[in-house]
């Protein structure tokens, strides 16, 4: 079988995950019957490196790194490099039959328009894949991959590049604090009814590097955030989206938030990370995400500024897009852009809509 005509295969099923023909089955059908596929426990351990590797009995799985970046032009810049893997079948084999196929999103964010590119690819051909140690994950060209003379965490020290029509990116990641485990030590419960992930995450990069926009090359420095997670049904039947939030404050604390919207009340959780990587769990009852106001984008009408309230905390912000039409132009459309926040707090941090 020609590559032409598997890349077209490929295409084909993510846009017809995407096409909205079943909404019950959640965004891209991640709320579909998960049977043969391994499913997240509760209670069970995370072990490193090797959860930074591939999960292939598991139906999907992300690596996701967002950056807020400062040139030194003075202007504000996002940075977005992002890995999935869906399975067709659990488990891996050799050449065409492999069932992993791969997708890779890349983006520039200014302040008046957003560069996206997209690469599709396939397991069992050495086209995309993710290695542990030395940790590597790169589909054709674009790569995420631990700098030489990596740590025992090789998620330490990374590089991360890419390049799209428009825009090319090469930026130096490295940690200031620990791996943070989202949810219960790892296992992040999605809804109700119990659907759940594996989640960790590291939000402690500092950044250096440079991207180049429309032929101009800009030096950046700032803050990144790297999330990964892997499931086999990440989303209930009737979760047809998510918004979600990774703040930076300047005091160095992070946030991770998210709301997975339902035909009923929808879905909150969130986890409050202190300068030293401590985690403390928030649920609904914590944590208030309003949408104070929408813009239209794409032909939709997106809630692109957030009033995020933590009563605990005496916390109090909104938050602000750097670009309303943030918007990534790919089999799979979302909204994912950089924001920064004022109010009892500030800072800068990143925001992901789906399923509008």
């Amino acid at each position: 079988m020609s590559a032409k005509i598997m890349m077209w295969i490929l295409a084909v099923f993510f846009v017809t995950a995407s096409s909205g023909q079943s909404q019950t089955q959640g965004f891209a059908g991640l709320g579909s019957d998960a049977t043969g596929f391994a499913i997240p426990q509760s209670g069970a351990a995370l072990s490193f490196p090797a959860d930074h590797g591939a999960h292939p009995d598991y139906r999907i799985e992300w690596w996701y790194v967002t950056a807020n970046l400062q040139g030194e032009d003075g202007k504000q810049y996002g940075a977005q490099w992002t890995l999935f893997r869906s399975a067709l079948a659990p488990g891996v084999a050799q050449g065409f039959a492999d069932p992993q196929i791969w997708i890779g999103h890349a983006a520039v964010t200014t302040v008046d328009h957003q560069y996206v590119a997209e690469r599709l690819g396939r397991g069992g051909v050495g086209q995309a894949d993710v290695v542990a140690a030395p940790f590597a994950a790169w589909i054709d060209d674009w790569r995420l991959a631990a700098s030489s003379g990596a740590t025992p965490d090789q998620l330490h020290d990374l590089s991360v590049a890419a390049t799209g029509t428009g825009f090319s990116y090469a930026l130096k990641l490295k940690a200031t604090g620990p791996l943070v485990l989202q949810g219960d030590r790892g296992f992040s419960v999605k809804s109700a009814s119990g659907q759940a992930s594996y989640y960790y995450s590291q939000p402690f990069y500092q950044v250096s590097g440079a991207i180049n926009v429309a032929g101009s090359n800009v030096q950046v420095s700032g803050k990144a955030w790297l999330d990964r997670e892997w499931s086999s049904q990440p989303l209930a039947e009737n979760q047809t989206g998510w918004d979600w939030f990774s703040l930076h404050f300047d005091t160095g604390e992070k946030l991770m938030a998210f709301r997975l919207r339902d035909d009923k009340d929808g879905f909150i959780s969130a986890n409050w990370i202190s300068v030293d990587g401590k985690t403390s769990p928030m649920s609904k009852e914590d944590l208030r995400l309003e949408p104070v106001r929408q813009a239209k984008v794409e032909g939709r009408d997106m809630p692109v500024a957030w009033r995020i309230q933590i009563p605990a905390k005496s916390l109090d912000v909104t938050t602000q897009p750097l670009n309303d039409r943030s918007w990534m132009r790919t089999s799979t459309p979302y909204w994912e852009g950089p924001l920064s926040f004022k109010g009892t707090a500030t800072g800068v941090g990143y925001l992901e809509m789906t399923g509008y």
